[in-house]
């Protein structure tokens, strides 16, 4: 059951609801009760958050112009990917295969872009990378308030390949980002970051599955959110450490601020550890402010909104830190203090 699947065959038995584990807070069943029709051919408006990054170029509008991404051998790229979604009262699929090769490095610019209504749009990545192969993915999902929105990246490790991301949202009415990690060991290493500010009536769902199958694998992941108003943010992170999959060294955090008494946070940090000799750990909080902190800006003359989105930004700026690529962090960094001022 899957977004794609309703999509492609207006069957609403495939949406996934509450009954799924994994998505009874993202329930898309209870929300859509009829098939939209497809969306037009259109054109994407402007520039994307990440144009002046990439040496190469992807725009995906409406689910047309997907291209698979290739890396060859040895060779080091930068991709923009766009996901543009220029509709209203309809829906749209998308899938994009990005194979890394042997010792190839990529950095991958990609963002969700709503310059409609509301729309419903799936995309799916699936993502190889070879022995050796890096690939650092910078995502920034900016999806209008009325749309419903998944993205689903599956992504394939080998011995001693590198993946890092950091994944950047709003919110939308449903919105999910998900992530399935599979771990070989063998010197690999993952980072899962994520930031989300979730203002009124927005929700978003940051999900997780990294699968430990070898022995010496790394995976280090990093969520910090904030909502306010009636804002809903979600996280759901597993990290799974199959038999035999000794040395391993898991870390999860999950951090998040409630700047409202309608805001919700929904949290499922979760390790299952089937093996010996393994550096595992997860943890997750829940909470304000600083009053002592909001007190101190106060009495420095600086108003509450001002004081709030410092703090916030502060709050966050930790997972921001974190990406690799100069020109990226930059620009994530605008996003973030773009965006606190919904959150005020």
């Amino acid at each position: 059951m899957s977004l794609a699947a309703f999509i492609n065959t207006g069957d609403v038995a495939q949406l996934p609801g509450r009954r799924d584990e994994d998505w009874r807070w993202s329930d898309l069943r209870g929300l859509i009760r009829i098939a939209p029709p497809p969306s037009p051919v259109a054109e994407a408006r402007g520039a994307g958050p990440f144009d002046g990054l990439g040496t190469d170029r992807v725009v995906v509008v409406n689910g047309r112009g997907a291209e698979d991404i290739r890396v060859g051998a040895g060779e080091r790229r930068t991709v923009v990917l766009r996901f543009v979604s220029r509709a209203d009262g309809t829906a749209h699929h998308a899938a994009v295969t990005i194979d890394v090769a042997a010792g190839g490095s990529l950095v991958l610019f990609e963002s969700y872009e709503g310059q409609g209504e509301s729309y419903l749009a799936d995309a799916a990545l699936d993502i190889r990378l070879a022995q050796g192969a890096a690939l650092e993915r910078i995502v920034l999902a900016a999806d209008t308030a009325e749309a419903i929105s998944v993205s689903q990246a599956k992504v394939a490790l080998s011995e001693g390949a590198i993946f890092a991301q950091t994944l950047l949202t709003h919110g939308a009415k449903r919105q999910r980002l998900e992530t399935q990690v599979s771990h070989p060991g063998g010197g690999a290493s993952a980072r899962l970051d994520g930031v989300y500010l979730v203002g009124e009536r927005r929700h978003a769902d940051q999900t997780s599955v990294v699968t430990h199958d070898g022995k010496g694998g790394i995976t280090s992941q990093l969520t910090k959110g904030a909502v306010a108003g009636a804002g809903r943010g979600i996280f759901q992170g597993r990290i799974v450490v199959a038999k035999g999959a000794d040395q391993t060294d898991a870390r999860m955090g999950h951090h998040a601020l409630i700047l409202s008494d309608r805001g919700e946070v929904d949290a499922k940090p979760e390790l299952f550890i089937y093996a010996d000799d393994v550096a595992c750990a997860h943890g997750n909080t829940v909470g304000a402010l600083d009053e002592d902190a909001l007190f101190y800006a106060r009495q420095r003359g600086m108003p509450l909104a001002v004081a709030k989105a410092m703090l916030t930004e502060a709050f966050v700026g930790e997972v921001i830190d974190r990406i690799e690529h100069e020109g990226a962090r930059e620009i994530c960094r605008q996003w973030v203090s773009d965006h606190l001022g919904a959150l005020a």
